[in-house]
């Protein structure tokens, strides 16, 4: 029941994101149906998939499946791609944080509708709202690394 709830709660964040509400719905996007599918994996520092992720590991294990090589780390992951202001986030996007008082040490992925989906580590992989107090104090900025081809294939539903 909960993986369906996300599941569901994924979708419609891209839906919004993506503005396509009136749109046939039937196909979610590739980064909706990867991360659908690793929602809940627990966390693990330093684990790039195989049953857990740390933050960066997940960013880049859900990019890989969209033809997009991330660097390894958050802090490097934040070095790639172009600034985007956070009123202009699209699904897609790399949101970056600092949790631990040093610069960029979190990074997640704008699923849309005010979400993005992450590795926490206290709760695996699971989305939370920009707008939480703990991720909006600490919000370092956002990167795109997907291109407008890449974005379109593999981050909107169809």
């Amino acid at each position: 029941m909960r993986k369906t709830l996300a599941a569901a709660a994924v979708s419609l964040a891209l839906l919004l994101s993506a503005g396509t509400l009136g749109a046939n719905t039937a196909s979610a996007s590739t980064l909706s149906t990867v991360v659908n599918s690793v929602y809940g994996t627990p966390y693990k520092m330093g684990a790039t998939g195989n049953g857990a992720f740390d933050c960066s590991g997940f960013t880049k294990y859900v990019f890989k499946k969209m033809g997009v090589t991330l660097a390894r780390q958050s802090k490097a992951q934040f070095k790639q791609g172009t600034a985007v202001a956070k009123s202009q986030l699209k699904a897609g996007d790399l949101v970056f944080f600092n949790t631990l008082g040093s610069g960029v040490s979190h990074v997640g992925i704008y699923m849309g509708g005010g979400m993005f989906a992450h590795a926490s580590s206290s709760r695996g992989v699971r989305l939370d709202k920009l707008s939480n107090s703990y991720f909006a104090n600490r919000y370092v900025g956002a990167k795109r690394v997907l291109s407008n081809y890449t974005y379109t294939t593999y981050a909107v539903d169809l």
